[in-house]
């Protein structure tokens, strides 16, 4: 298929205009190649802004002859005398509905204006890539939930104190050690919950803002060690193409998501991350990005604001150059042991999953008074 037939299917598919069993095809399509499915997102992103485009050069139309019949009328004196007060009072009477119209279209022309300025020009990364760390104002929607769950059992958060980020991470060494990124971590301390609702006090060891990775210790008698762990973590660059999953907390509840490696590098090339289709949600931050040999290969962080399911991980080989640069500096991290090994490969997702999900922990960093 050449580039311009494939782009008269992409267009066919959005539009609709293909058969349900066209569609499905397209949709298989879509899945066995990352490539296809990338250029949908981007086409769909390109018509939506030609769509506003459009819209608003009629409005800006529509706007341009009311102004000349107004002209035409004499209702309307660019350059003339100042009207008296009566006429003003006469005028407004007349025309209050056709001004009222006005002021509406011309705050919608502002608006389409201020997206297209937004979607077209240079802006910084912040604008374009969203952090998937819970912000204060998703925690404050979850207050009542947590106000409840304080009261009905003794949780390990400080009395009056307030959550005020959170998101996901896991464990990188069976002593306790979990990874996450360093923007999960706006407080100067954390409680961790596993899959089961158990609490545990944690402490912030080391955060790396270059990398976006930091590293929190379970301090607390309930938690106890595991034997292993059942996925290793990565040190070389995965495959393009590659089938991933990744287990988080968007929700209190713990989720599973699954998708592809769309590229090696993440937004605007950063050679720190990959670009990984699939959806997520604020909270997944910090949680695993496993492929199906049930090795971490990535750190999900971000996801693109303006295209659906483009998300960004930071790869897992900075995991290791993180730790190494921590021992460098703290004896007490030179006993971390990282997993080299994974025990899931080649079982089945469902027996991954539950393994996995053993070892991930929603993460609320708080501070104290």
């Amino acid at each position: 298929m050449d580039d311009i037939q494939l782009l008269a299917n992409i267009e066919s598919y959005l539009n609709g205009e293909m058969t349900p069993v066209e569609v499905a095809i397209f949709d298989a399509l879509r899945k066995k190649t990352p490539e296809i499915d990338q250029m949908v997102v981007e086409h769909s992103m390109f018509q939506h802004q030609m769509d506003s485009y459009a819209a608003y050069q009629n409005i800006k139309h529509s706007l341009h002859e009311t102004h000349n019949k107004l002209l035409e009328s004499g209702d309307l004196n660019e350059g003339g005398a100042v009207s008296t007060k009566v006429q003003v009072v006469q005028l407004w009477n007349r025309y209050k509905r056709v001004t009222a119209i006005a002021a509406s279209v011309g705050g919608v022309i502002a608006l389409v204006i201020s997206g297209l300025v937004a979607y077209f020009s240079p802006v910084v990364n912040g604008n374009q890539i969203q952090q998937l760390s819970k912000d204060i104002e998703i925690i404050k929607r979850n207050q009542q939930y947590q106000g409840s769950l304080i009261n009905e059992v003794k949780s390990k958060i400080p009395m009056g104190v307030t959550i005020i980020s959170g998101g996901s991470g896991f464990l990188i060494d069976t002593k306790g050690y979990i990874i996450t990124n360093a923007h999960v971590l706006k407080g100067t301390a954390a409680i961790v919950v596993d899959n089961k609702g158990k609490e545990y006090n944690a402490a912030i060891v080391h955060i790396d803002t270059k990398k976006d990775l930091a590293i929190l210790k379970i301090n607390d008698e309930d938690f106890k060690p595991l034997k292993s762990l059942p996925y290793s973590i990565g040190k070389s660059n995965a495959d393009l193409g590659d089938e991933i999953f990744t287990l988080g907390y968007p929700r209190n509840d713990i989720v599973y998501g699954v998708g592809y490696l769309a590229s090696k590098t993440g937004y605007n090339g950063d050679s720190l991350s990959y670009q990984i289709q699939i959806s997520a949600n604020p909270g997944n931050s910090g949680g695993p990005v496993l492929n199906t040999n049930g090795e971490v290969i990535g750190v999900l962080s971000t996801r693109q604001a303006q295209a659906d399911g483009v998300a960004f991980a930071v790869k897992s080989k900075n995991i290791y150059q993180f730790i190494d640069e921590l021992r460098s500096t703290d004896t007490a991290l030179e006993h971390i042991k990282l997993p080299m090994h994974a025990n899931i490969k080649g079982i089945q997702r469902k027996q991954q999953i539950s393994k996995v999900a053993d070892c991930v922990f929603n993460v609320k960093a708080f501070s104290k008074k």
